[in-house]
C-alpha cells in the first residue's frame, strides 16, 4: 500500500474532546475506519477539569482526564486510528479534502471538525498554579464542588452574570469582579444579578493575585483608578471573560460567525462546505458542556455516514 493510500480515509476527525471521540466511536462502528488527529493537547478542556459530576453514567463522579482516557479507549477499540499531532493546514476547496500536520498529509472524503474552544484566562501565575484547586472557567461544571463557600466570578457580560446567578445555588456569597463601573451584560441579566441578595460587586477592580498555597483562600484586588489593593476571602474563583473557539485553521475555509465559531445549518452539523461537519464547542457558543458536545459528535458521525452513502462511498 502506498503512503498516499495509507493516508486516505473516509472520515477524518480533527480534535479529541468529547465531540471528536463520540464521532469516532460512531464512525468506527459504522465500519468507516476513521482517522483522528488528536492535537498535541489531546482530550480538550476536560483535561483541565478535576471532577466531572454532571456526565450521565458516573454517579460517583470522574476526573476529566480519566473520562477522556475512557473515551479514547472506546474509540480505539472499534478501530479509530489516532495521531497525537496538530493539524497545520486544511484544504476544503476540492474533494477529497486535504489536511496536513507537520509530519504527514491526509486525504479524506468527509471531515469532522471538533477542535473545541479555549477559555480566556487572566494570564497571571497564581491563576495557573491554582487551576482545578479553586480556579475554574466553568461554574456549571465545578460550582457544586464548593457548596457553602464564598465564591467570586470575574467578568461583566451575560456569561458572567449567568455564572454568578447559577453559583448562588451553592455559595454563601458571590462577588462579581469587574474592571468597569457598569456591566456589559444585557439589561435583564444585569438586573437579575444586581437584585440578588447573595451577589456583591467589586467595581473598577482586577485580580492581581489569587491567594492560597494548595487551594484558593482569597483574591487580591487592585483598584483600576487609584491602584489601591484589598483582599477578599473566597474559596473558588470562576473566570468568565469569554471563550475563544479554536478556529484559526478555518478562517477563509469555512463560514464563521462574528465570534469565530463555525456556522452550521440549524438542526444539523453541516458547515458551509458539503462533506465538512462541525461538532462540539467549536460550533457551540451557548452550552459548552461535555454531554452536548458528545451529542453533536454523534450527529456529525451519522450525518457524514449518510452523506458518504449518498456519494456511493461506504
Amino acid at each position: 500500500m502506498s503512503a498516499q493510500a495509507a493516508d486516505h480515509t473516509k472520515v477524518l476527525i480533527l480534535g479529541s474532546g468529547p465531540a471528536g471521540y463520540t464521532a469516532a466511536i460512531y464512525a468506527a462502528r459504522a465500519q468507516l475506519n476513521p482517522i483522528m488527529i488528536c492535537g498535541m493537547q489531546f482530550g480538550g478542556q476536560l483535561m483541565l477539569t478535576t471532577d466531572v459530576e454532571n456526565y450521565p453514567g458516573f454517579p460517583e463522579g470522574v476526573s476529566g482526564p480519566e473520562m477522556m482516557e475512557l473515551f479514547r479507549k472506546q474509540a480505539e477499540r472499534f478501530g479509530t486510528t489516532l495521531y497525537n499531532e496538530d493539524a497545520t493546514e486544511v484544504d476544503f476547496s476540492s474533494r477529497p479534502f486535504k489536511v496536513s500536520t507537520a509530519d504527514r498529509t491526509f486525504t479524506a472524503d468527509a471531515v469532522l471538525v471538533s477542535t473545541g474552544a479555549s477559555a480566556r484566562w487572566l494570564g497571571i501565575d497564581s491563576e495557573q498554579r491554582l487551576m482545578n484547586n479553586g480556579v475554574s472557567a466553568c461554574a456549571t461544571c465545578d460550582g457544586a464542588l464548593f457548596r457553602n463557600k464564598a465564591m467570586a466570578v470575574v467578568g461583566g457580560g451575560d456569561t458572567a452574570m449567568e455564572e454568578a446567578l447559577f453559583l448562588t445555588r451553592f455559595a454563601t456569597k458571590v462577588t462579581v469582579i469587574h474592571r468597569r463601573e457598569e456591566l456589559r451584560a444585557s439589561k435583564i441579566m444585569a438586573e437579575r444579578a444586581m437584585n440578588h441578595e447573595l451577589i456583591d460587586f467589586a467595581w473598577n477592580s482586577e485580580i492581581k493575585e489569587v491567594v492560597g498555597e494548595d487551594y484558593v483562600t482569597g483574591v487580591r484586588l487592585a483598584d483600576i483608578n487609584d491602584g489601591s489593593e484589598r483582599d477578599i476571602d473566597v474559596e473558588a474563583v470562576f473566570i468568565a471573560i469569554g471563550h475563544q473557539p479554536n478556529t484559526s485553521l478555518f478562517v477563509d475555509k469555512l463560514d464563521l460567525d462574528d465570534a469565530g465559531y463555525v456556522k452550521v445549518k440549524p438542526g444539523t452539523t453541516q458547515t458551509s462546505i458539503e462533506g465538512v461537519y462541525a461538532c462540539g464547542d467549536v460550533s457551540d457558543p451557548t452550552y459548552r458542556q461535555a454531554v452536548t458536545a458528545a451529542g453533536t459528535g454523534c450527529m456529525a458521525a451519522i450525518e457524514s455516514e449518510r452523506w458518504l452513502a449518498e456519494q456511493g462511498i461506504e
